[in-house]
């Protein structure tokens, strides 16, 4: 059976072997509850801690400052609804963008419908936010700003440390956030230098497990816990820790870590070459996110087809065994045009023809020159098969 080609690793990334195997005493020797005082409890407590240290350690932080969850979504929503909660007699407002991942923006629509007020921002025609429109929205009554670090849909890479200081500045007691699930393990990313009070990271997302994530918390952040029912996780996530997925989350950041100078480069060249080659090769191919290659994701090449339907292409391409994605592995289905594309302000017929290319650490040239010989021809199909208009 001829090998696939997988072209999806923003969606998710296959677990790196020394993550299972770093996992695995945890299933099966150290499997006891971390929270309990005896011998066997404690192995799996120290598993526990050794990898919230490690964590920690990656992204420039103290190990009380790192929350494992259970996912990037639930660290977005703890987040941002976490502080509202806490935030409530002293504001009613909350920033983002009308780019976000729908955990964050469902969670600020949830919380409209509560009575908050919530402010999107908008985005130019390559995804990046207005700093003097964030100025202008912070008053003294806005409580958290979420603001991503990497777009999953377009790879643009957002200002957000410029946007943490202009937030500081009008609002010191404000806390900001930033959805950094898609830039962990591909980009250095340290809280200093960004300047935020909470950030949210995914394991699946650089070559861990699914199910587990991790959220970073500030000192005298003001957050209420979303899940009830004990005493774990500084008291802001409730239930038995997953030992297992903490310990492999924080063995794939530090292989990330240490690996990422080789990582990305690696990356980046073979998406130069899809940003390259791919527009030459199909006619009507239209980039879409930062043209500023390093204001972009090393992994993320993006693009729209005049003339043809994204959820055509990518069938076309599954036939061919090549794994892609339109978008958002979260909406991959949906026939509304991308939210993301839609605040870009791409035209609905064009945003409805996305193709998302992400490739990772094992992507090869030979894949890339197989996308380059099997897309030309599957475009041209699909439009010789479209209704001309009369």
């Amino acid at each position: 059976m001829e090998r696939r080609t997988y072209l999806d690793h923003a969606a998710t990334t296959r677990p790196d072997p020394r993550v299972i195997e770093a996992m695995l005493p945890y299933y099966a020797d150290h499997w006891a509850n971390p929270s309990s005082v005896y011998v066997e409890a404690q192995a799996a407590r120290r598993g526990l801690e050794g990898a919230r240290r490690s964590v920690a350690a990656c992204i420039g932080c103290q190990p009380e400052e790192v929350v494992f969850t259970g996912g990037g979504s639930e660290a977005d929503n703890l987040a941002i609804r976490g502080v509202a909660e806490a935030s409530r007699r002293r504001g009613d407002h909350v920033i983002t963008t009308r780019i976000e991942h729908h955990a964050v923006l469902h969670a600020c629509e949830r919380l409209e419908r509560e009575g908050w007020r919530v402010t999107y921002l908008d985005v130019d025609s390559e995804g990046f936010i207005d700093l003097q429109q964030l100025e202008r929205a912070v008053d003294d009554r806005t409580v958290v700003v979420s603001i991503m670090l990497a777009n999953n849909e377009v790879g643009t890479l957002e200002p957000v440390a410029e946007a943490a200081r202009v937030v500081k500045r009008a609002n010191p007691r404000c806390a900001v956030h930033t959805d950094a699930v898609q830039a962990v393990g591909l980009l250095p990313v340290n809280v200093d230098d960004l300047g935020v009070d909470l950030l949210t990271m995914a394991a699946h997302k650089f070559y861990g497990p699914k199910g587990v994530g991790a959220l970073y918390v500030r000192p005298r952040t003001p957050i209420q816990p979303l899940i009830l029912g004990g005493s774990q996780e500084q008291r802001l996530r409730a239930g038995t820790e997953n030992v297992a997925g903490a310990v492999g989350l924080a063995t794939a950041l530090q292989l990330a870590s240490d690996e990422m100078p080789s990582r990305a480069a690696h990356c980046r060249r073979l998406r130069d070459r899809l940003l390259d080659e791919l527009p030459r090769a199909v006619t009507g191919a239209h980039i879409t996110g930062s043209r500023d290659r390093d204001r972009r994701l090393p992994s993320n090449a993006s693009f729209c087809f005049e003339g043809v339907e994204g959820e055509s292409v990518l069938l076309q391409l599954d036939l061919a065994g090549i794994a892609a994605s339109s978008g958002s592995a979260c909406t991959t289905g949906s026939l509304e045009p991308s939210h993301v594309l839609t605040a870009m302000r791409v035209p609905p017929e064009l945003a409805r023809s996305s193709l998302r290319l992400t490739v990772g650490r094992e992507s090869t040239d030979e894949e890339i020159d197989r996308l380059l010989a099997v897309l030309p021809g599957a475009v041209e199909r699909l439009r010789a098969l479209a209704p001309t208009s009369r």
